[in-house]
């Protein structure tokens, strides 16, 4: 059994990251960090983990680099640029839910991330945590990106197409809606109840920081340049994510469905569906589901494709990813969770 740190663990991909290894049985956490809550047990922060196996693990206020075996960590950008180092140097294994190692042109940062990268070498030896897509690069790893949420979403939508080269004009355009949850757990006003609620509203329409993202990516993955027309909107729900993919293509209906059925037909957390999907079907899970379809008037296919942005977009794929450099079965453990899903509490 491995011994887990969960750095930044009070907030909502922290606290998504123990439900996701309550009952897993090759890990232990043996560490949570949060200086806000240190000295606070679990349970006391978390009343709905009181019965739990970690109900009195105590919250610590700095990250011991020494007595655990995987580090995941829930920190912003910056400060898992420097601690993701640190534990690397000391011969860790690292899945960190930033950014800080997801897009390997160093220029990048500066401009959408406001810092400049200061490891080009760890960056270029950090593997993308989409094992749908990496899953052999995953199994070999010491430092995981774990992806974005919204390109998580995007990303597999866009996958099958854009590498057998099925999108015309090297163009897609993306629509995407997330729940509140994706802004993270302090408080900001737009995100504030009576601001939210009933309410729905695009933000970032140019120049969002997931576009070099997704670009970067899907180049990597499929050796294909294309460009990202990515507007993302805020529903006024927790959690769970949509997004509509738009390309020209020559393609039938009937054709790109055979083609995602073959690229996913092995591939258990990712479920094609033959109606548009809803966000209440993935909601605590690690599922995404993708529909299919074409536009004869425009001559355009249309992906649409749902997951929720605390699971599959981001700590149960994490969890996903760990198994696969623990060398496991890689639904291990939340292959339950997500057949069972769960409100956020």
């Amino acid at each position: 059994m491995v011994k887990v740190c969960i750095v930044g663990s009070s907030g909502y991909t922290g606290i998504e990251l123990i439900r996701g290894l309550l009952n897993h049985q090759e890990a232990q956490i043996s560490q949570i960090v949060s200086r806000q809550y240190e000295g606070k047990t679990l349970s006391e922060v978390f009343p709905h983990l009181k019965n739990s196996r970690y109900a009195d693990l105590q919250f610590s206020p700095e990250v011991d680099t020494e007595s655990h075996d995987y580090y995941f960590l829930c920190l912003p950008h910056q400060p898992s640029l420097e601690l993701a180092k640190k534990l690397i140097d000391k011969g860790k294994k690292v899945i960190d839910l930033s950014a800080a190692y997801r897009i390997k042109d160093t220029k990048v940062y500066p401009k959408y991330y406001k810092f400049e990268h200061s490891y080009p070498e760890l960056l270029q030896q950090a593997v993308y945590g989409l094992p749908e897509v990496f899953r052999e690069d995953i199994k070999k790893a010491d430092l995981v990106a774990n992806p974005g949420c919204y390109p998580t979403a995007t990303i597999l939508a866009l996958y099958p197409a854009v590498k057998e080269g099925l999108v015309k004009g090297g163009k897609a355009v993306v629509n995407a809606l997330s729940g509140i949850s994706g802004a993270g757990r302090s408080v900001k006003q737009q995100f504030h109840y009576p601001e939210a609620f009933g309410n729905a509203y695009p933000y970032s329409p140019t120049g969002h920081r997931h576009i070099p993202e997704m670009e970067d990516v899907i180049k990597r993955a499929s050796n294909r340049e294309l460009k990202v027309r990515f507007t993302p909107h805020i529903l006024p729900v927790s959690r769970g994510m949509i997004s509509t993919v738009v390309f020209d293509t020559d393609y039938t209906k009937k054709d790109l469905i055979q083609l995602y059925k073959d690229y996913y037909k092995d591939e258990y957390f990712v479920r094609l569906t033959e109606n548009p999907p809803q966000i209440k079907n993935v909601v605590g899970s690690n599922f995404c589901d993708i529909y299919i379809d074409f536009d004869s008037r425009t001559g355009q296919g249309i992906v649409i494709s749902a997951i929720d942005n605390l699971g599959k977009g981001a700590s149960l794929q994490a969890i996903q990813n760990f198994n696969l450099m623990l060398g496991i079965q890689e639904d291990s453990y939340i292959k339950e969770v997500s057949l069972l899903g769960i409100l956020f509490p």
